[in-house]
């Protein structure tokens, strides 16, 4: 059968714009560099275009829908295209890629994804990120869409919180695999520099470094609360140094430091030359890739009790836990969580994340994506044949 042979041929959607990064769009980068590489050919389509964070996907693999649009979605801006164009461009990439399995990512989300969900006349697996219980798209979709959802031959949930939405919304089920990450990228360490990193990491009394890594204008990502935690842990470490980096302008105090958008290079040099690593996210985190990329650099991390984050770092009550957290919003708790860090350096923890950091790289996640694209595809044939009759 054409759907079983070894290398597939398969169609990635994308709802979200590749003009600004993002968690989506990164995971969508991630699985297409995991399916070439494992001799798969994966197309990728999305609205705006590839910029220099996204050199590992070939440009022959992206299609673009053209410009997106802003719009709030999910406490965020979501970027996404939409419309009787949009809705042409899907229908030419679906005939000519002849795709073997179409995988579309938030399926419902009133993007180019709905539009390929509505157009796919081959075996559709859907990914679905969104952690949020009043999702309104999730809402209509248990209603008006009902039809479109039935064309999905096999879902997956980035997370339990994710899944849950999921049924809670749509009626059906999903199985659960995480976010991936290129763990060799962030334990390799570079032999170049670059001016933020002229310090080095800190013990003791000497300077410490905080890394926030987010939206700087998005109340959900919890800036806020660090920012308000740092004057009380500086009263314990007055040479502390924190560091932000991301999408978004506001105003900041003088001694918080701001990189703006960084790539994935300078990223990864940040997390190295860390002391904590601090997620102070407030709701709606659907999983901790954040948190995973931290692990992986060997930064201790200090994170926030989001369901997600607990299932990456274990629960305040685990001896084990890959980290310490705190109250979401408390920035008190956040404050003593960070000098629990700094003043008691637990080196064995940090060895045991970046251990459980691996099992979340590419090469596994990536598989056991693919096992659902081979299972959707056994059983895809009778399934079409019924749809084709109805």
């Amino acid at each position: 059968m054409t759907g079983l042979r070894a290398s597939l041929r398969v169609g990635i959607v994308c709802p979200y714009s590749f003009d600004v990064p993002g968690g989506v769009q990164n995971h969508v980068l991630g699985l297409a560099r995991y399916l070439r590489e494992a001799g798969h050919r994966p197309s990728v389509l999305a609205p705006g275009q590839l910029g220099p964070a996204t050199e590992e996907l070939y440009v022959e693999d992206f299609v673009s829908v053209g410009a997106a649009v802003p719009v709030r979605y999910n406490g965020s801006v979501a970027r996404v295209n939409f419309g009787p164009l949009s809705a042409a461009r899907v229908t030419r990439w679906l005939h000519k890629g002849k795709f073997d399995v179409l995988h579309i990512h938030e399926p419902i989300t009133p993007s180019i994804s709905l539009l390929a969900l509505w157009a796919a006349e081959r075996p559709v697996v859907a990914t679905f990120h969104t952690a949020t219980p009043r999702s309104r798209s999730m809402q209509l979709a248990g209603g008006v869409l009902r039809a479109a959802i039935e064309k999905i031959d096999a879902g997956i949930a980035v997370s339990e919180e994710a899944r849950n939405v999921v049924v809670q919304h749509l009626g059906r089920d999903a199985v659960v695999i995480p976010n991936g990450i290129q763990f060799d990228d962030f334990t390799h360490r570079s032999e170049t520099g670059v001016e933020l990193m002229d310090s080095c990491r800190s013990t003791g009394s000497e300077r410490a470094r905080l890394i926030f890594l987010g939206r700087l204008d998005e109340p959900r990502k919890g800036l806020d609360v660090l920012l308000a935690a740092v004057p009380l842990i500086m009263k314990s470490r007055p040479n502390l140094e924190l560091i932000v980096a991301g999408q978004g302008s506001r105003s900041l105090p003088g001694w918080c430091r701001s990189l703006g958008m960084i790539s994935v290079e300078t990223k990864i040099k940040l997390l190295r030359s860390a002391d904590v690593f601090v997620a102070p996210h407030l709701a709606r985190e659907s999983f901790g890739i954040v948190l995973l990329e931290a692990m992986a650099s060997g930064v201790p991390i200090v994170a926030s009790e989001l369901p997600s984050f607990l299932d990456v770092l274990g629960s305040p009550r685990d001896e084990q836990r890959l980290g310490e957290v705190f109250t979401a919003g408390d920035a008190r708790a956040l404050a003593a969580s960070v000098l629990q860090v700094l003043d008691r350096p637990d080196p064995l923890r940090v060895t045991r994340a970046q251990r459980a950091a691996r099992r979340y790289d590419w090469s596994v996640v990536g598989a056991t994506v693919l096992a659902v694209y081979r299972a959707a595809l056994s059983a895809a044939p009778a399934r079409w044949a019924e749809r084709r009759i109805g």
